[in-house]
């Protein structure tokens, strides 16, 4: 009996370790991680490479992987087997959205207006010239001269006609003490053919030129493709990323003006790296174009990670904390940036939106301004 009742235990055991683990099984393959691919624009690389990012996707059962590439090039890769596509803005997205299989509409998530990084004595020699606003630490506008400026207005039409007339630095009054500023004035921008920003930028600047309209046919887009031009072929090679200009130009070396995301300034102020701003200026240019991030889901996983990166809060707290403005909720931005209000307009005071034209203007116009 004893041999008996053994023999049944040991089984009795053994069944109820093998239904354990069938039961682990089961429950694992209901919670396992969906592991989802995505092509990125490079500036939100940070974000998803994020520890913090990485626990708060996996905590909702998420693994992504990211690859990077510049928004307009999207259209150009083969998508297959990828789960998402998330340019810098909604014109790519849409010309992706038409030409991939995409499951239901574009998800914004968040996005960061566009902005000029200036080095101090930059900046003051634009302002004492007409070609921007400094606002000084306290809050009163300074025409130049202030050592307390760190952000400012660029004026988007003086400095497009100073840009038409092929103005130099030397030609500006107060520059002559910098050796620094020499050659012709322009902003760094990112190859628009490629590139999200560069393309805004062009967006912005032929909107501002035209006096105020958005290119709607081809004639427009000819109108303004001789200024476009000199925006564009002033700057010699082009980045397709708007990462490295902005490095150089934290580091010290580089043109003085540098077209970035807002996005990139404010991750850098909300992190340990703060030193590392010296004498930067921000100049918000008073015509600019917001930097809808859109993700295109191209399968149901891709669906629902655009989901999640639009409405849980601990991916969109974290989404701040890399600089950007959730959508729908200006409070959680202007929260994490109120130490910062000396670099950030968290209200956009003055700042008027450009339209943007079709993707297919707007590639014929970054076309034309590459030659």
């Amino acid at each position: 009996m004893g041999i008996v009742l053994a023999v049944l235990l040991i089984a009795g055991v053994a069944a109820a370790v093998a239904l354990g683990r069938d039961s682990k099984a089961g429950g694992d393959s209901g919670t396992a991680a969906k592991t989802v691919r995505g092509v990125i624009g490079s500036e939100k690389a940070e974000f998803f490479a994020d520890p913090d990012t990485v626990k708060a996707l996996a905590a909702k059962g998420f693994t992504v992987r990211t690859e990077t590439s510049g928004s307009w090039a999207m259209d150009r890769l083969p998508l297959k087997g990828y789960d998402f596509a998330f340019p810098g803005s909604k014109a790519p997205a849409d010309e992706l959205s038409r030409s991939a299989e995409a499951r239901g509409g574009p998800l914004r998530p968040f996005y960061s207006p566009l902005v000029v990084v200036a080095h101090r004595n930059a900046a003051e020699v634009l302002a004492a010239n007409g070609l921007a606003r400094l606002r000084a630490e306290g809050g009163n506008s300074v025409g130049g001269g202030s050592k307390w400026a760190t952000r400012g207005t660029l004026l988007m039409g003086p400095y497009l006609a100073a840009a038409e007339d092929d103005r130099t630095w030397q030609q500006l009054k107060g520059a002559s003490g910098h050796a620094e500023l020499s050659g012709t004035v322009f902003i760094t921008s990112t190859d628009p053919v490629t590139s999200n920003s560069g393309a805004l930028y062009l967006a912005a600047a032929s909107y501002v030129a035209d006096g105020g309209r958005v290119a709607t046919d081809a004639r427009d887009v000819e109108r303004t493709a001789p200024l476009m031009r000199k925006l564009v072929q002033v700057q010699g090679a082009q980045q397709t990323s708007s990462d490295a200009p902005f490095r150089d130009f934290i580091s010290g070396v580089g043109n003085p003006l540098v077209l970035v995301y807002e996005s990139q300034v404010a991750s850098l102020l909300l992190s340990s790296q703060r030193q590392e701003i010296g004498d930067l200026v921000v100049l918000y240019p008073d015509t600019t174009v917001s930097s809808d991030h859109t993700l295109v889901p191209l399968t149901d996983h891709g669906r629902e990670l655009g989901e999640l990166l639009s409405t849980d809060p601990v991916l969109r707290k974290l989404a701040v904390r890399h600089g950007f403005r959730p959508q729908g909720a200006a409070a959680e931005f202007t929260a994490a940036t109120a130490g910062h209000t000396a670099y950030i307009d968290q209200r956009l005071t003055g700042v008027r939106q450009a339209p943007v034209p079709t993707a297919e203007l707007l590639r014929s116009m970054a076309r034309q301004a590459r030659g």
